[in-house]
């Protein structure tokens, strides 16, 4: 019985030291990329070399966009020196990218919008963490609001509307809000199917890997939300 009750709390340990690593892998990342964003934001001459032309920025897309795949795809036969380098590359991309919130937006509506964020966020991951209900079968639904948000947010892009764009980021919230409770719960079945006895490398590439789910819903739930709060300069 002994044996079992300390098998019991090895594994509930280890899922806690999951979860924390992940929530420090995923706070690292959103440090950077705000450095990075208001760093570029403040820089008049970065400004000028990566929205004055086409080229560059839509190239500082398309090489983001090719990072996170690489890593979500690649991550776990990384080695864990390159798994860290990928992942703080691409927060230092997305930096780049976010840096034209801190020009279209005032930095009063930025703070607090983090913060309505950042308490959402916390509020869903514990709700995930703690419940009962197995939120697995979200999975598919979930995926299919990804796609419908993407094909909006395009068809948008030519309609224009400004009440097409406020339906658009109001089930953005409530995409990415669903995403939070959903990825989270995930991590913690990662712990499990682990288990106490897996090696460091293999812990530490399951923390990036969850920290950069993590962090994609948290930067996109921030964006959606600031489009909703945000005040324009």
């Amino acid at each position: 019985m002994s044996d079992q009750n300390y098998t019991l709390s090895s594994a509930a340990a280890r899922e806690r030291s999951l979860l924390r690593n992940v929530y420090i892998w995923m706070a690292a990342g959103l440090a950077l990329t705000g450095i990075v964003a208001y760093g570029v934001a403040t820089n008049p001459r970065i400004l000028q070399m990566i929205f004055s032309s086409q080229f560059t920025f839509f190239g500082i897309i398309i090489a983001q966009f090719g990072l996170v795949l690489f890593l979500s795809a690649r991550v776990m036969r990384m080695s864990v020196s390159t798994a860290t380098i990928c992942f703080a590359a691409y927060a230092a991309l997305t930096g780049v990218t976010l840096s034209s919130v801190f020009i279209a937006y005032t930095y009063s509506s930025i703070a607090s919008t983090f913060f309505i964020t950042a308490g959402t966020f916390a509020g869903m991951s514990v709700y995930a963490v703690t419940t009962r209900r197995d939120l697995s079968g979200l999975g598919s639904y979930l995926m299919m609001g990804l796609i419908g948000i993407i094909i909006a947010s395009v068809v948008n892009i030519f309609l224009k509307s400004e009440a097409f764009n406020w339906i658009v980021s109001f089930a953005g919230v409530l995409l990415f809000v669903g995403l939070t409770a959903y990825d989270t719960q995930i991590i913690k079945r990662w712990s499990a199917e682990a288990g106490a006895g897996s090696d460091e490398a293999t812990f530490v590439r399951l923390s990036i890997l969850g920290a950069l789910h993590l962090y994609l819903d948290f930067i996109n739930l921030f964006l959606y939300l600031l489009r909703i709060f945000g005040k324009r300069r």
